[in-house]
């Protein structure tokens, strides 16, 4: 890949110019740019499908799906199926994971955006209880199953599709494409819904004004498959495939040859998990009904709160490529733990104001961990497994982070009345996550390289 540098030697020879680069041009690998947008946008639109249910079965389900009469029985059945997204997501995991490594990224993220879309759209055209009874909830459960089966393969191929066409050296901030997703996706769903909330009466939004929401991922999806059957697969896979080391059987290997690369990478996602389902969950319950704050109060605090991160994760990705990965995430978590009681003590005021700044600082912690998230967990993992290996990690502990949260906040709260406990649950999930930082391993970049350099000979 020399012969643009020899072909205009003169450049190199200018007053103030470094040799073999060309003015105002920076070095970018080969379709990382694309690569990047691809994964943003793919992921983004995907989460706004899993944010806007987030909210719904906060605030919306548990009285059009699951009318028991007993306000806080509702609340904890709607909160079971948002669990279910995310007990769903291992076998997205084990599914698309293995097929994610035999036969490449590009395929497989196809295939989950449409899973996703397709079960978003069914669940804005899904009739109430009040008009197919039982039968609507076991439907809300299936769709939502679906939902979660494509987010358990999607996260893992939207990293790699960045971080494999990016520089191995900065992996932190090409790998973080797909952790913007989540909040972008949060931005425009708490966006539409607050937006509909406003305009409507209550009775309206509580009517078909939700559905609208769901209805409107058609479009979104639609965008995004235009841009993702546009790729071509990523260069390292094709490097893997032409040395013929497409692994036969991922899913066992990982298992069998990298339990402590699984287990690290696994223990990391706890403490984001679970702060980020307060954050964007319970404190939507906990301000409504315990601080008397209104929905639009709420959802304008998430969607500061979620416009602050745009920006926080790629930084934070960028950061650990000049800091040790590790220690700027170990410090994040640290921070959290700390940080919970003072954020329940700075919202018993009832201020909106000082709500939304706590909820800011608080996605920002997460931002500061979840943002070289990517980098940290496939880094785990040799190139050859990389996709089942991070899958599964990212999945599995899911189940007992994100899934759980809610279910485990509302509970606390329901048994104490106060915040003292959810505040040492998330001190807890913050131990696991430095202990699973302890165990890792810091980026080798080593076998990138040679693949990058081998696929682009």
């Amino acid at each position: 890949m020399t012969a643009p540098h020899q072909a205009a030697p003169a450049a190199s020879k200018r007053p103030g110019k470094r040799p073999g680069k060309r003015p105002g041009k920076r070095n970018l690998p080969p379709g990382a740019l694309k690569a990047y947008i691809a994964s943003l946008t793919g992921t983004s639109l995907e989460y706004y499908d899993f944010a806007i249910y987030s909210v719904a079965s906060a605030l919306i389900f548990p009285k059009i799906f699951f009318p028991v009469g007993d306000e806080l029985v509702g609340l904890l059945l709607s909160f079971s199926t948002f669990a279910v997204g995310y007990l769903a997501r291992p076998i997205g995991g084990v599914i698309f994971g293995r097929l994610g490594d035999r036969i490449g990224r590009k395929h497989v993220l196809v295939v989950t955006l449409m899973l996703i879309g397709v079960a978003t759209v069914l669940i804005g055209a899904l009739p109430d209880y009040s008009a197919i009874g039982v039968a609507a909830p076991a439907i809300l459960v299936l769709l939502r199953l679906a939902q979660g089966i494509g987010v358990g393969g999607e996260w893992g191929g939207a990293v790699l599709l960045s971080s494999e066409f990016g520089d191995a050296r900065k992996r932190g901030f090409w790998s973080s494409a797909a952790q913007i997703g989540p909040p972008a996706g949060n931005l425009m769903a708490n966006g539409v819904l607050a937006l509909l909330a406003a305009t409507l009466s209550n009775e309206a939004f509580l009517s078909w004004g939700w559905r609208v929401a769901f209805l409107a991922s058609a479009l979104l999806v639609v965008f995004g498959l235009l841009i993702r059957l546009k790729l071509e697969e990523t260069p390292v896979f094709k490097a893997i495939q032409a040395h013929g080391e497409a692994p036969k059987a991922p899913i066992k290997e990982v298992f069998t040859k990298e339990p402590r690369a699984l287990l690290a990478a696994a223990l990391s996602r706890i403490c984001p998990d679970v702060l980020y389902s307060l954050f964007t969950v319970f404190v939507a319950l906990y301000a409504t009904k315990q601080l008397g704050m209104t929905t639009g109060n709420v959802l304008g605090a998430i969607l500061i709160g979620s416009a602050f991160q745009l920006a926080l994760i790629p930084a934070a990705g960028a950061l650990t490529d000049r800091f040790n990965r590790r220690l700027v995430y170990g410090i994040a978590a640290v921070g959290t733990a700390l940080y919970i009681p003072l954020f329940f003590l700075m919202i018993q005021g009832k201020s909106v104001l000082m709500l939304t700044i706590g909820v800011v600082i608080g996605l920002a912690f997460h931002a500061f961990m979840y943002g070289p998230q990517a980098a940290y967990i496939t880094e785990q993992f040799p190139a050859r497994l990389r996709y089942a290996g991070s899958s599964l990690a990212y999945t599995l502990a899911g189940v007992i982070g994100g899934a759980i949260a809610p279910l485990v906040f509302t509970a606390l709260y329901a048994a104490t009345g106060n915040w003292f406990l959810i505040a040492g649950y998330l001190a807890v999930s913050a131990v696991v996550t430095v202990l699973g930082l302890a165990i890792g391993r810091n980026p080798q970049t080593a076998e990138e390289e040679r693949l990058l350099q081998e696929a682009r000979a």
